[in-house]
């Protein structure tokens, strides 16, 4: 009896060990629709992407209309005179372009739709580096405030980017309740 108590505990601490370090699936702008021209400056994909925190694993997830738009990921140099002849990668799926987030620094996005960037429609976003990744103030200085990672959303507001992917706190939740079931007997 022992041996199955130990081999629960240890099968739940693996479980959380392998499930912490996933990334998560970040929907751009936090809507459906996001990915659009804005409206004005303060409904920017820029201004929403100042108050998240990306780490390194993360996917975000672009939603628009295949035919009628796209999204480059594009160079410093590229994002800020919207260029969009020499993209680092196309994203052309439409309904629900994927991209992970593989290492620390700055990712920029555009859209390619003829007039969209020079309009608004593009988004910066900066990925912690794995030493900050348990961290919750971020760096006291940056070169660059624009792409400064933003404080911790308020974990008490709901948020889909600090939500767990894939039913993980069910499945968490239910290993801890089967091995207090077995640790009871």
């Amino acid at each position: 009896m022992a041996f199955l108590r130990t081999l629960v505990w240890f099968s739940a601490l693996a479980f959380v060990w392998f499930r912490v370090g996933e990334g998560k699936d970040i929907l751009v702008g936090g809507s459906e629709d996001a990915w659009k021209i804005p409206k004005n400056v303060s409904d920017s994909l820029n201004q929403w992407a100042r108050k998240h925190r990306f780490k390194v694993g993360d996917f975000l997830i672009f939603k628009y209309t295949g035919k009628a738009d796209s999204v480059l990921q594009v160079t410093e140099e590229n994002y800020e005179s919207c260029n969009t002849s020499k993209p680092i990668k196309e994203y052309k799926d439409g309904n629900n372009t994927k991209v992970k987030l593989n290492k620390s620094g700055p990712f920029y996005f555009i859209s390619e739709a003829d007039g969209h960037c020079q309009k608004g429609q593009k988004l910066e976003v900066t990925v912690i580096s794995e030493k900050h990744r348990h961290h919750d103030n971020p760096p006291a200085f940056s070169p660059k405030p624009a792409i400064a990672p933003a404080p911790e959303p308020d974990k008490t507001s709901p948020n889909k980017a600090l939500a767990y992917k894939d039913g993980t706190f069910l499945a968490l939740a239910s290993l801890l309740g089967l091995a207090f079931a077995f640790t009871s007997v």
